[in-house]
């Protein structure tokens, strides 16, 4: 009888990327994957280090597990990913449920340190190995087996913002091979992969034996599976003349540009350790927009860092409004532990959620106006799974929007036109149009 494995995933995609392909491996030792917590031999927490009160969530999903498994064998408790790698040995002492603490650049190790465990010896393992854990992970066939498919080209971070945690739990960065990344694209392809979604942390920053991202991209390009091709997340450092040159040609490469800024603050920016000034985002903004006028931006904004006066916080609001970016994220600053950011002196709670208000007004405002301009247009839509009851398909536009639609099983995969018939903030709807000669939006 086989053993079953449970995986929660939290935090960015990837994670999603590394839990998949954690179970690519565990199979190879007789594990299949569960979607009932309670029925898993190993349950397995993929955590993520970013947002506030990150650990606390961990014990909070541990605890949550004791629960379930009250009257029950105890199952293997693996805790991996960022929150992992940052307090691994505090961990262990604070909850003896967990068994395993596994860092992001050993899941090499998983196997072995599945098989070998015994309960008298809780195991750390947080070694940044990135090399070897993806020459491993290369041998070890990605069976996601979906229409869209992450694809990590780049692990770690030497920007060393003053907010981030990731250079010390991702660690440096790290470039895989050029041949090794187009390998595991072509298994993709062989699955049915049709939108491949290349990730990093400092995804533009890719560099191995003098090739860069937009070769990666010009070789996608040439497989004729692949319609749809994607990169995330990008530094505006990052943003090379080759790079931006990529979207005069590149008939496939989406036209949403993910290019976190932060701040509209010069003066914040500094204080970030970010490396870039607002001139220098806007002068990549306009060469992209001079290529494709229809290229939109998204975008990160870290709300009340410390130091943001009144007039920072307006030139963030300004920038938003001259950019007007779509599907953005924002969220009030939270030190991270170990940062230099962790020993500055925060904003007071009332300034800070009033600032964050303002902000995911103008933002969502920015989405809406742009959703409802699809109204009664066609758009290209990525067929990618059915909607939970089944009674709708659910895909993606060019922009990565959700759009759900009245279609069939048979229609996951394929690219179809559909007419938009209403949208509200975050999803468009509609209907798929028969006659492919109609004009697309």
């Amino acid at each position: 009888m086989s053993q079953k494995i449970f995986i929660k995933t939290f935090g960015c995609q990837m994670n999603e990327y590394d839990s998949n392909r954690i179970y690519d491996a565990v199979k190879e030792i007789g594990f299949e994957k569960t979607d009932r917590c309670e029925d898993a031999n190993c349950y397995l927490l993929n955590t993520c280090h970013i947002r506030d009160k990150a650990s606390e969530k961990v014990y909070h999903e541990i605890g949550r597990v004791k629960k379930i498994f009250r009257s029950k064998k105890k199952p293997l408790v693996i805790v991996a990913g960022c929150v992992a790698q940052a307090e691994n040995q505090e961990m262990l002492k604070r909850d003896p449920y967990i068994d395993i603490i596994i860092g992001p650049q050993a899941y090499h190790h998983i196997n072995d340190k599945i098989l070998n465990f015994t309960e008298k010896q809780k195991v750390e393992e947080t070694e940044f190995d990135a090399v070897s854990k993806f020459e491993y992970l290369s041998r070890i066939k990605n069976k996601t087996g979906k229409a869209t498919s992450f694809l990590t080209i780049q692990e770690g971070c030497d920007k060393f913002c003053n907010f981030c945690v990731v250079p010390y739990t991702r660690g440096p960065e790290y470039s895989r091979p050029f041949d090794q990344i187009m390998n595991e694209v072509k298994s993709l392809v062989n699955q049915g992969c049709k939108e491949i979604i290349l990730l990093g942390q400092n995804v533009n920053a890719y560099f191995n034996n003098g090739l860069r991202l937009s070769n990666i991209i010009n070789e996608i390009e040439k497989i004729k599976e692949i319609e749809r091709i994607r990169y995330t997340t990008s530094h505006p450092k990052d943003m090379t003349e080759d790079l931006v040159e990529i979207y005069k040609y590149s008939k496939k490469l989406m036209p949403l540009i993910h290019l976190p800024v932060q701040s509209g603050s010069d003066k914040i920016l500094n204080l970030m350790n970010r490396k870039h000034t607002i001139k220098e985002y806007l002068k990549t903004f306009e060469r992209l927009k001079k290529i494709n006028p229809l290229i939109e931006f998204s975008s990160d904004f870290i709300i009340a860092y410390p130091g943001e006066e009144e007039k920072d916080f307006r030139e963030t609001l300004n920038l938003i409004e001259d950019v007007k970016f779509i599907n953005s994220y924002s969220f009030i600053f939270s030190p991270r532990p170990g940062t230099v950011a962790d020993r500055l002196k925060t904003i007071d709670k009332k300034i800070s959620l009033k600032r964050l208000e303002k902000v995911q007004e103008k933002l969502f405002e920015n989405q809406i106006i742009k959703n409802k301009s699809l109204e009664n247009k066609i758009i290209n839509v990525l067929a990618e799974n059915q909607t939970e009851d089944r009674s709708k398909i659910f895909g993606r536009s060019e922009y990565m929007t959700s759009v759900i639609f009245e279609g069939n099983k048979k229609d996951i995969g394929k690219i179809l036109q559909i007419k938009i018939t209403k949208s509200n903030r975050n999803t468009l709807f509609g209907k798929v149009i028969d006659n492919l000669k109609q004009k697309v939006a």
